[in-house]
């Protein structure tokens, strides 16, 4: 009883811990891309907000229950610090692009599994939670984009969604079979990761659509 105890409370710690890093990951990765539009502080910190909040609180209305940030400030905290971190760190360190690239994916992997598993915990179908597992992970990057005045990353960028959706379908398989929550969400969430640095460093894509051309 007392190791089962245990091993409750030391998921629930880590992957604490993990959500606030998804969080820091996305505030940081918007920073980079709003900061190519030369937004001031203020509109920086926006947009690392709409990002790094965004799919989580959509989740969270959609399963009806309290928005993660609300319920716990820190999150909140943590997406500031880590926007104005990075705004001010940009100005000494040279960023390249693959830092806000690597920063996405992150927060990709993280709050695709974090998704998933909230919408199991509630007792979602496999199908909604993985779509749920998706939303959490892509809706801040949609938000994101549209206030940057950019096409939404989703549409156009390698294995983006898709690496998250077959992220999320592992995860639930995982569980499925018994596997410990904490690895399943680590084997996971890796899983999204390296799916979606590969599809980045080769360019793989979904076929895009093409219509047959017509006769004049």
């Amino acid at each position: 009883m007392n190791t089962f105890a245990f091993s409750i409370e030391h998921y629930s710690l880590v992957t604490y811990w993990l959500g606030m890093a998804a969080v820091a990951a996305m505030a940081g990765a918007s920073v980079l891309e709003s900061g190519a539009k030369q937004f001031d502080l203020f509109g920086v910190i926006v947009i690392a907000l709409a990002a790094s909040l965004g799919g989580g609180s959509l989740r969270d209305m959609l399963l009806d229950r309290p928005v993660f940030w609300i319920a716990d400030e820190l999150y909140l905290l943590i997406a500031i610090l880590a926007a104005v971190s990075v705004f001010f760190l940009a100005r000494w360190v040279s960023m390249p692009v693959r830092t806000f690239l690597i920063l996405d994916a992150i927060g990709l992997a993280l709050f695709s599994i974090f998704g998933t598993g909230a919408a199991l915990t509630l007792g979602a179908s496999w199908l909604v939670a993985s779509f749920i597992g998706v939303i959490t992970g892509v809706m801040g990057g949609v938000f994101r984009d549209v206030l940057c005045n950019e096409d939404p990353w989703v549409f156009r960028s390698p294995l983006f969604a898709t690496a998250s959706w077959l992220g999320c379908w592992l995860y639930i398989l995982m569980i499925e079979f018994d596997v410990g929550p904490l690895v399943a969400n680590l084997i996971a969430s890796s899983s999204i990761l390296l799916i979606r640095l590969y599809a980045l460093r080769k360019g793989v894509n979904l076929p895009r659509f093409k219509e047959k051309e017509k006769p004049i």
